[in-house]
């Protein structure tokens, strides 16, 4: 389990989100839902150890964040990422076993071939050589995902994985997710399409800028929790007129 405790985190002395306690289960994919702006983003952020928080504490099995990054995958938003650096797709993903390697030394054959497998995994394996700035948005989330299957972690976070990407890489890279979950993995996905939720996420954080709510998916997925975090004109959209899926 990944427990948050007390968590706050403040810009410039306003605070984004104060006393945030959640826990994230294993064999779960939890969503991360609510408006922009809310900290879905910031939360991930201060969990890694890439945002210090002002107060709280972060523990992966009862262990400090700081002393399991090895065993944590990140797949950040594509738009914080810079695509002009000159790197092909095999050696991205070879890139996500370097945790793994010894101080000075190289991916060897064990490395390659693990990240050739990814590659087929996400049926990527025929642009292997090409440049990632030459991918369409789809094809290099699954690259990403490819090099958090060659990390092994036991904790894979993505934020926004399904912004601007086509059905088929959204539709390969969930199996991957749900198959992750099914080996005993805890998953961490920020989400967008409030009319997925059901379908993804077995576990659910309602967030706006502080936990609205968070459990069971089908306990915490109702219309008083997403009126409470965005709108009533949204919630009678999704649960009054059948929106939900």
């Amino acid at each position: 389990m990944l427990t948050v405790e007390k968590l706050t985190v403040a810009y410039d002395d306003t605070p984004v989100f104060a006393d945030v306690a959640v826990n994230f289960n294993a064999s779960k994919i939890t969503g991360i839902i609510g408006p922009n702006g809310a900290g879905k983003s910031t939360l991930i952020k201060a969990i890694l150890g890439l945002i210090k928080p002002k107060t709280g504490t972060v523990l992966y099995q009862d262990q400090p964040i700081k002393a399991v990054q090895k065993q944590i995958a990140y797949v950040e938003q594509r738009k914080d990422l810079d695509l002009t650096f000159p790197i092909d797709v095999f050696d991205l993903v070879v890139t996500g076993t370097y945790g793994k390697l010894g101080l000075f030394k190289s991916p060897g054959k064990k490395e390659k071939a693990a990240a050739k497998a990814a590659l087929s995994q996400v049926s990527l394996s025929e642009f292997a050589h090409r440049q990632i700035s030459q991918l369409s948005g789809g094809q290099l989330q699954r690259v990403f995902v490819a090099r958090a299957i060659v990390q092994e972690a036991d904790v894979i976070i993505l934020d926004e994985p399904f912004v601007g990407i086509d059905l088929q890489s959204e539709t390969a890279i969930m199996a991957i997710l749900k198959a992750w979950r099914d080996a005993g993995k805890t998953i961490i996905v920020i989400h967008h399409d409030l009319n997925k939720v059901t379908s993804y996420f077995d576990d659910l954080v309602i967030l706006n800028h502080g936990i609205i709510d968070y459990g069971p998916t089908a306990d915490v997925y109702n219309a008083t929790n997403i009126e409470r975090a965005f709108s009533a004109d949204l919630s009678s959209v999704l649960f009054e007129k059948g929106g939900v899926q």
